[in-house]
């Protein structure tokens, strides 16, 4: 089984990756995120697999530790469900102002949201 990692090639690197994947189809919204995707459009020769972008506004989410943790809550979460999705192009993005909670709270309440919608997706 391969390993659960998030390599260079399983993220969204150019400004017009992001663009293409938030105008694709929404296929999931919750309390904090949105979750977009468009099909891959790769190179010849690369193969394709499922790609994360993510958007975490600074008006939303004002402290850059708030911004970091989300961050590295939602890659944590397409790290573990990479290989399950259908390879496109995902762009989760934050879509509400964060309420003012411990770190730890809303960890856990972002990582509840962002499995349930990757799980989802998955099926």
């Amino acid at each position: 089984m391969p390993r659960a990692t998030l390599p260079p090639e399983a993220r969204l690197h150019r400004p017009s990756e992001f663009a293409a994947a938030l105008k694709g189809r929404r296929l999931a919204r919750g309390a904090f995120f949105i979750v977009s995707a468009a099909p891959n459009e790769l190179p010849a020769g690369q193969e394709a697999c499922a790609r994360l972008g993510l958007v975490i506004a600074k008006r939303f989410a004002a402290h850059a530790s708030t911004r970091n943790a989300l961050k590295r809550v939602i890659r944590e979460a397409f790290r573990h469900r990479r290989l399950e999705l259908p390879a496109r192009d995902y762009v989760v993005r934050l879509h509400s102002k964060v309420a003012p909670a411990t770190l730890t709270a809303l960890k856990r309440s972002a990582r509840a949201e962002v499995d349930a919608h990757f799980g989802r997706i998955a099926r």
